[in-house]
């Protein structure tokens, strides 16, 4: 079994941004926690970062290309404006799981809405990098 994990916009600047928000954690440890525990579970985990929208959709479109088994997304603020993203996500056809580290509904009110709700099976959010971990055991669960 493959899971694509998607990082998007800025989350390369994890453990310099808003620690308030993120917390000190690094995009290299959180994705060394996902190798670790996608171990424990017997699936491969690749991660992807971009900060490009167009390099973001042809990612998914390479999932879809690839039958990857499922997607978890945290398209950081992405998730709350972009259209292609989500146009993109509902082109596949394995589970997808978005994922959030801050609880994004008690945030600024333009971070409580977003537009890939229709097209994902669940969201995750407000557990740090625990959301991540959640979101590969759900993703996983709705594979078997």
């Amino acid at each position: 079994m493959k899971v694509l994990m998607l990082h998007g916009i800025n989350h390369n600047m994890f453990g310099k941004r808003d620690p308030v928000q993120y917390g000190t954690v690094t995009l290299a440890e959180i994705d060394a926690e996902l190798q670790f525990l996608g171990k424990e579970l017997g699936i491969q985990v690749d991660s992807f970062q971009t900060n490009s929208e167009a390099a973001m959709c042809e990612r998914i479109h390479r999932a879809f290309e690839d039958h990857d088994d499922a997607v978890l997304i945290n398209a950081g603020a992405w998730t709350h404006y972009s259209y292609g993203i989500r146009d993109a996500l509902a082109i596949l056809t394995c589970p997808v799981v978005e994922l959030h580290m801050s609880n994004i509904h008690a945030r600024e009110p333009f971070r409580h809405h977003s537009v890939f709700a229709d097209v994902v099976r669940g969201q995750i959010c407000g557990f740090g990098v625990q959301s991540y971990l959640l979101a590969l055991r759900a993703a996983v669960a709705e594979i078997k």
